[in-house]
């Protein structure tokens, strides 16, 4: 399982909000290349990027900072999500050398879009549920639908969607622990790979969520905590890792 370091950027800063209310963001640098470089120097695989003003206006905002890290680590799988709804839009994050571009209001809005573009773009597409109550809310969290973040998922299992990240907006930014019942609910019931998203705040909830991996968990996003020092990013992999060694030596003690 990866902990994926999230870098979310609102005007050109990296910030981390609360519950996704842009009027209540805690700054953490005005150089999203460094802070990149932070989180690779400690062991980091995979980065989260969120464009939040993007996710509000629709379009990229803060595109020319996430080029500007891919640029800078064009070896390292780098995630993008807020404001992608057009295959433009995806071409030149991808041709700028994003790994993976995130769908998250478009999906719900649009549905087949993303099946489109994961004809366009194979394997390249994820799609980021962000679910209040189980229900899924679009627009940067300014709206909550009537869909079920379970059913919706359900949708575009056959559509080659590459994973689901997803995000409890009442965990996000809280430091509250993660809601594993829901992210292992999602996994199993919408048959595609989940990243889990909120709440992820320090050693006891990487450990529960790595324990459950095998369930169809990809990974934890985790921002707030490893800021503000409730999580070490590099323990936190090794911890991963050492769990799914032992993990494999009891399979094979089995066979």
């Amino acid at each position: 399982m990866l902990v994926i370091p999230a870098i979310d950027l609102k005007d050109g800063h990296c910030v981390r909000l609360k519950q996704g209310r842009m009027d209540d963001a805690t700054s953490y640098g005005d150089d999203p290349v460094a802070m990149a470089a932070r989180w690779v120097d400690a062991g980091a695989r995979r980065l989260h990027l969120v464009d939040l003003n993007g996710a509000f206006e629709g379009k990229p905002v803060n595109g020319e900072a996430v080029t500007a890290i891919a640029r800078a680590y064009p070896g390292l799988p780098i995630q993008i999500g807020g404001g992608i709804r057009s295959a433009a839009t995806i071409e030149h994050y991808l041709d700028a050398g994003v790994g993976y571009v995130i769908i998250g209001t478009q999906a719900v809005k649009q549905p087949e879009f993303v099946g489109e573009m994961c004809r366009l773009f194979p394997g390249r597409v994820i799609v980021g549920l962000d679910a209040r109550d189980g229900f899924v809310a679009t627009d940067g969290w300014a709206e909550v639908s009537t869909l079920k973040a379970t059913e919706l998922a359900k949708r575009f299992a056959d559509d080659g969607v590459s994973s689901i990240v997803y995000t409890d907006i009442a965990r996000d930014g809280m430091m509250q622990g993660v809601n594993l019942e829901a992210t292992v609910d999602l996994a199993r019931d919408g048959g595609l790979p989940v990243i889990a998203s909120g709440g992820v705040t320090n050693l006891d909830d990487i450990r529960a969520l790595a324990g459950v991996a095998d369930q169809g968990i990809l990974g934890a996003i985790t921002g707030r905590a490893i800021y503000e020092g409730s999580l070490d990013v590099a323990a936190a992999q090794r911890l991963c890792d050492q769990l799914e060694g032992a993990a494999g030596t009891t399979t094979s003690g089995r066979n």
